[in-house]
């Protein structure tokens, strides 16, 4: 091998061995760090430099530069633009190599500051088919000129450094695919959190908590604050992380609260801007002690409708001002969380309407029932007591008088039963167990053939202490819908139920055979819906167990709920009773 193919073979080696390094990296700021390392490395050149060429091609959009400090780029002033001889590539992009580039006929010279730089070497690089730049070298060790095998080295390198631009490019296109895709499904799984927590849930109060909590951790926000509009103020309404004590509850401005502009764009508006800034002191959570540097007011819209915002303050991870990915996350989970606000909304109102229409419902009935029989039965009672005393005789009278107090002891005992059905004397008298038997007796006077099986703690003696009164209530009540829907709705001719208790747990079963239904068809009635929010509203739960000509069984199951432990409760500790 000749002295000159052995060093032209080193050179090979040394550009292989230096595009190794440079392909090691896909992150393209590094890898053309890296090109221009390798490019000073290989030739000797005191300063080395990269032009990327603009979207237009025909100027130079970035310039990195190895070998000039930081003052003395500040001194050269504007970055080059790609002018001279540095636009001889650009206009004609093969490789360019000049002993005195203050000599080039194209040079334009050198601003003030700027380094003293003769000999030059211009290289293109190219992505694919398509320019990307120029690789620049200056000034070569030991006041040489640079060479042919420099120029060849460097041609090599610049057609490695095109394929690992391209290569970087493509990882940065997938990383930023797959940043958008670790966003979008971060907001989905947002979207399902929400979902999934409030999912169960219909108390508005309840909701409000678990929003406020997961939206602060989604955004790593320092604080999180929801904000509603409630009977013409804005209420702060639940909160989550670092804030002053008192807070939920008290009201903003309806008008001028960054709240109420949230809702009026219909956007997302960030604390940092200064008209939000003073709104958010005079006017919102700044007043009542809350202090941010940063933060996002999210509104929470439905179907064009708003239901208050989400206010987010200082980003605890890399804040405090939150990132526009976290701006969309936040605005993706308050669109979730809007969703359950208004099914909560729309529940509680739908709630309190059936109840209205129940208790009116039942208003109807007590009317029915004196009107149909009380009434009625009194007003023939005085029509034949008034036609016998215009008869005058005397001797039906005594008869007359018999049936008459019989009548009336009769609708004496019918207004006792309404009485009754408003508020059960013997539930208050004696207990659970003796005001189902009493439900029993009046179903059976009406020819339902009732059996029972009863088992309680306290009328069996194994408990001091009664269950409390709204326990109690909510099984008579269940009792007496069962009952009366079996007899005058089913067609019953036999009822059984059972009632019994464990140390933790009360159930009651109703079972009959009548007619039956389908449970999943939705009826005019609220029997069934009057039960299950009974059952529900003592943490318990309510099964319907039907089908048509199958007969009915309802089961119920709640937590033990006693009056000493009720009153416990309510004693401050180390207060004793006497």
């Amino acid at each position: 091998m000749t002295e000159s193919s052995a060093a032209s073979a080193s050179g090979v080696q040394r550009v292989l061995d230096l595009a190794a390094g440079v392909l090691v990296d896909l992150d393209i700021d590094v890898v053309l760090e890296r090109v221009l390392e390798a490019a000073r490395e290989l030739t000797g050149a005191r300063y080395a430099a990269l032009g990327v060429l603009d979207q237009s091609g025909s100027e130079l959009g970035r310039f990195i530069t190895l070998g000039v400090d930081e003052p003395t780029r500040g001194r050269i002033g504007p970055r080059p633009r790609g002018h001279g001889v540095l636009g001889e590539l650009i206009r004609d992009p093969v490789a360019l190599r000049v002993a005195d580039v203050g000599a080039h006929p194209h040079s334009y010279g050198f601003p003030l500051g700027h380094p003293d730089m003769k000999t030059f070497l211009g290289v293109p690089v190219s992505v694919g088919d398509r320019p990307f730049g120029n690789l620049y070298l200056t000034e070569k060790a030991r006041a040489e000129q640079f060479t042919e095998e420099d120029e060849q080295a460097v041609v090599r390198l610049a057609e490695i450094a095109g394929i690992a631009i391209d290569h970087a490019r493509r990882f940065g296109g997938v990383q930023a695919q797959r940043s958008e895709l670790q966003q979008t499904v971060r907001a989905l799984d947002a979207t399902v959190q929400i979902a999934r927590v409030v999912g169960g849930e219909t108390d508005l109060e309840r909701i409000l908590e678990l929003v406020a909590k997961r939206g602060r951790a989604l955004v790593s926000a320092r604080a999180l604050v929801i904000e509603h509009e409630e009977r013409g103020e804005m209420v702060i309404a639940a909160g989550a992380g670092e804030l002053p004590g008192g807070l939920i509850g008290k009201s903003v401005d309806l008008q001028e609260s960054l709240a109420a502009a949230a809702l009026r764009t219909s956007r997302t508006l960030r604390l940092e801007d200064e008209p939000n800034r003073a709104r958010f002191g005079r006017h919102g959570l700044g007043k009542f002690g809350v202090r941010a540097v940063a933060g996002l007011v999210v509104p929470l819209l439905f179907r064009g409708k708003g239901f208050g915002v989400l206010l987010a303050v200082d980003r605890q991870i890399d804040g405090p001002s939150f990132t526009a990915d976290d701006q969309r996350l936040l605005e993706a989970f308050a669109a979730s969380a809007a969703t359950a606000i208004a099914n909560a909304r729309y529940l509680e109102t739908e709630r309190r309407n059936q109840k209205l229409t129940a208790a009116e419902q039942e208003r109807g009935r007590w009317a029915r029932e004196l009107h149909d029989e009380t009434l009625q039965n009194l007003a023939a009672l005085r029509m034949g007591i008034s036609a016998q005393l215009r008869s005058g005789n005397p001797e039906t009278a005594t008869g007359l008088m018999r049936n008459a107090v019989d009548a009336l002891q009769a609708e004496i005992d019918n207004l006792r039963a309404l009485i009754s059905d408003v508020r059960p004397t013997a539930l208050d008298d004696v207990g659970l167990q003796a005001a189902v038997e009493n439900l029993a007796d009046r179903a059976r006077k009406h020819g339902l053939v009732v059996e029972l099986s009863i088992d309680l703690a306290y009328e069996r003696g194994r408990e001091r202490d009664r269950h409390v009164n709204e326990l109690e209530t909510a099984f008579y009540r269940i009792t007496q819908e069962a009952l009366t829907n079996a007899r005058k709705h089913a067609g019953a001719t036999r009822a059984f139920i059972d009632v019994s208790e464990t140390e933790t747990l009360l159930r009651l079963t109703v079972r009959d055979d009548g007619n039956g239904f389908d449970p999943a068809v939705k009826t005019q009635g609220f029997g069934l819906y009057g039960m299950h929010e009974r059952a529900a509203l003592l943490g318990g739960t309510l099964k319907v167990n039907s089908a048509p000509g199958e007969g009915t069984e309802i089961t119920v199951i709640v937590p033990a709920q006693r009056r000493s432990r009720q009153l416990a409760e309510l004693v401050p500790s180390g207060v004793e009773l006497r």
